[in-house]
């Protein structure tokens, strides 16, 4: 069977924007205005071309001559990813939640630990990211959402285990590639989707994505 074609490298400024991306620009534009900054005929003409912008490129020029101040002014679209971040978790727990910014790479150590990366509101600007796990006895866990795909078949397994979750299917637009490699001694790597709250489960509400798995 002939070798799959590689992914093609996508520059950021390239990558599709969301609506959180384009409301982003757009508090920012509006915080510009109130301080002056921009004009009313200024304003209503960016306003329109950020809501309809397609690319973290076009949002970019909109913003790139006005600061990033004010409340919540910087905006996923200015922010730059770091190349490389490491996380060497001995004994503890180590979280990456909320609002935080996915780097080109990450270096994750966990000798007898817990390491949580929590995609679900996580800011993604590029399109691939790459994990090199090294799990002795702890657990890396990551929580998806739907469009974050996690392929961790280059990952050696010694007596350790391995569980990919993906119960919306596989037919789900993808915003983020997440290339695990490395090598599990007596650890665990798992990729799911959140569980629910103390409050959801006792209302019986249902799991998190379920009722858009089961619509397919």
């Amino acid at each position: 069977m002939a070798d799959e074609a590689p992914r093609k490298e996508v520059a950021r400024s390239e990558l599709r924007a969301s609506h959180e991306d384009r409301d982003r620009a757009v508090e920012l534009l509006r915080v510009a205005a109130g301080d002056g900054r921009l004009t009313s005929e200024e304003l209503d003409d960016r306003l329109e071309r950020a809501l309809t912008a397609r690319t973290y490129g076009e949002l970019t020029t909109l913003v790139a001559d006005l600061p990033a101040t004010g409340p919540g002014a910087v905006p996923a679209t200015l922010a730059q990813p770091k190349d490389l971040v490491r996380i060497d978790c001995r004994s503890g727990n180590a979280k990456r939640e909320g609002t935080w910014m996915v780097p080109q790479r990450m270096e994750v150590k966990v000798t007898s630990g817990n390491v949580t990366l929590d995609f679900t509101n996580a800011v993604m600007p590029q399109a691939m990211f790459r994990i090199e796990a090294d799990v002795r006895s702890g657990n890396l866990t990551l929580i998806t959402k739907p469009g974050v795909v996690v392929d961790a078949d280059e990952v050696a397994v010694r007596s350790g285990n391995i569980k990919v979750r993906t119960p919306w299917g596989h037919d789900v637009p993808e915003i983020l590639r997440v290339e695990v490699s490395g090598k599990v001694g007596s650890g665990n790597i798992t990729a799911r989707p959140p569980y629910r709250t103390f409050w959801q489960w006792l209302t019986r509400q249902p799991k998190p994505y379920e009722l858009s798995s089961a619509a397919r």
